[in-house]
């Protein structure tokens, strides 16, 4: 049993051993197989890369002959160039050398001509100093018989000649200086008038006319009663409340309202007729009512003042000088309302700035504003135009502004152009017709006063005063007066009305002087 399994063993072993050797020789044909294979695919390989760096090389030096070649190519082409180039500097020296050949023998030529001139020139010049010479001595000689005749030296005669030539000249400087001045002024003239004619054209204002007195109407003469109160008390609260005297009349239907301050007889005229539409009149409701109606007053003059500035087109203005503005609605200046005088010189001022290329809003502000010192000046000592002055620097008004307003009346200086401005507005404003009005009484005394004046002086025929007492036109004797006399009679009328009268606006003075020559034919 033992030697079987022994013998199994040994044939197993056997057989496994063979079996080994045959997978080894197996494995070993199939390796060589293999590397033969994969030397074959090596070779191929190396073959084909072989040819491809063969083709690469044949290209590589097909472009770099190429490249030779265009760069032979291009080098031919910049020598061609460069050859043709150098051929036509070459043939452009050769024609300078040539133009240069011909300006050298151009310029000896010259020469020899020039040292033939030069010689003829020194033996003229030779000539002319032995003339000039001559000259000197026979002049010299002249001069010498000359002083003897005039008993007088050259210097002297130098002298006086000069003078007489300093006053021709002074003479005539004289002349064109007048000739320029005239025609100045003749310009300024025209050109002022063009301005002053365009700002009244592009601006039409209506004038409100006021007076010292206010008229209430009275539904039935049984409320004077009322008014009057038991024993006068009504009138006299009525009175002490406002500042204004009440005058009732034999007026029918109507109380008079009389008092110097404008606002106080506005304020006085709303509460009599809030009053009388109330029905209930005594003491204490009048004062009341009083309260009531300066608050809307004090209310209308702000609003007043804001729309005034508004209209204009002014900004910035302090709170203090718009509420001065808007009280100048209550205030007359020869029956002229002083805001809507404001206003106007306002648009007027802006009008004529515009056409002058100045500033537009600045006139307009100094033109609003230069009557502003009649809105305090019962409560402040001095004229209006300083009042308004200081009032407009208090309140940080520009310094422009401020002397326009300070000069408007020639008070102070002209210093600025806005203040000849404003003074030719105001003057506008005020002497147009219709603008301020005068009682009948007061209008035919000023004419009369104005012919009077002008019949006092000696040598006047006539006189006569119209367009409203604007112009007065005095006919004179001829025999008497000359014409330039006539001038001076016409600047000395013109004085004495300055002097003796007071009127708004300006008066034009004309002297006609007439002269006839009368022939008959026999």
């Amino acid at each position: 049993m033992q030697i079987s399994a022994l013998i199994y063993i040994i044939i197993f072993v056997c057989s496994s051993a063979l079996g080994a050797g045959a997978g080894i020789f197996i494995r070993k044909k199939l390796a060589e197989s293999r590397l033969e294979a994969s030397e074959n695919v090596a070779e191929k390989i190396i073959a084909d890369a072989k040819k491809k760096a063969e083709m690469v090389e044949k290209e590589a030096q097909l472009q770099a002959k190429d490249t030779l070649y265009q760069a032979k190519a291009d080098f031919d082409k910049e020598m061609g160039n460069k050859k043709g180039e150098l051929q036509r500097l070459e043939k452009r020296l050769e024609q300078k050398e040539e133009n240069v050949d011909r300006k050298t023998n151009l310029l000896d030529a010259k020469e020899v001509e020039n040292s033939k001139k030069e010689r003829a020139l020194i033996e003229k010049e030779k000539l002319v100093a032995a003339q000039d010479k001559q000259y000197q001595e026979l002049v010299a000689e002249e001069k010498t018989r000359l002083e003897k005749i005039a008993h007088t030296t050259s210097e002297e005669a130098k002298a006086l000649l000069m003078e007489r030539m300093e006053a021709e000249a002074r003479h005539e400087a004289a002349k064109k200086i007048k000739e320029i001045e005239d025609e100045l002024r003749e310009q300024s003239v025209k050109k002022a008038k063009e301005v002053i004619s365009l700002a009244v054209q592009r601006y039409a204002g209506e004038y409100v006319m006021e007076k010292t007195v206010s008229l209430v109407n009275l539904p039935n003469e049984e409320m004077k009663g009322r008014i009057i109160g038991r024993e006068g008390r009504n009138i006299r609260a009525l009175e002490a409340a406002t500042g204004v005297d009440l005058i009732i009349d034999d007026t029918p239907e109507a109380v008079i309202l009389s008092g110097f301050n404008p606002v106080r007889r506005e304020v006085a005229r709303r509460a009599l007729e809030r009053l009388i539409s109330d029905g209930r009149i005594h003491p204490a409701r009048i004062e009341e009512i009083v309260v009531k109606i300066e608050q809307e007053v004090e209310a209308s003059i702000k609003e007043a003042g804001e729309q005034a500035t508004f209209d204009v087109g002014v900004h910035g203005l302090h709170p203090e000088l718009i509420k001065l503005i808007g009280k100048l609605k209550y205030r007359t200046s020869f029956a002229q309302n002083v805001y809507q005088h404001s206003l106007e010189v306002a648009f007027l001022a802006g009008v004529m700035a515009s056409e002058l290329n100045l500033n537009v809003k600045q006139a307009k502000r100094a033109g609003l504003l230069h009557d502003i010192g009649k809105a305090v000046d019962h409560e402040v000592e001095g004229v209006h135009a300083t009042i308004g002055a200081d009032l407009a620097k208090k309140f940080g008004e520009p310094a422009e502004v401020v002397q326009a307003i300070a000069a408007h009346h020639d008070e102070v200086d002209v210093k600025n152009i806005l203040a000849v401005l404003v003074q030719a507005a105001d003057a506008l404003s005020g002497a147009r017709p219709g603008a301020r009005r005068e009682m009948f009484e007061t209008y035919v005394k000023r004419l009369e006063d104005l012919e009077q004046i002008a019949n006092s002086f000696t040598g006047v025929e006539k006189s006569y005063a119209i367009q409203a007492g604007r112009e007065v036109r005095i006919i004179v004797h001829n025999e008497k007066i000359s014409d330039e006399e006539a001038l001076m009679l016409s600047k000395d009328i013109a004085r004495k009305i300055e002097k003796e009268l007071n009127y708004p606006g300006q008066i034009k003075v004309t002297v006609i002087r007439e002269t006839r020559a009368v022939e008959y034919a026999k």
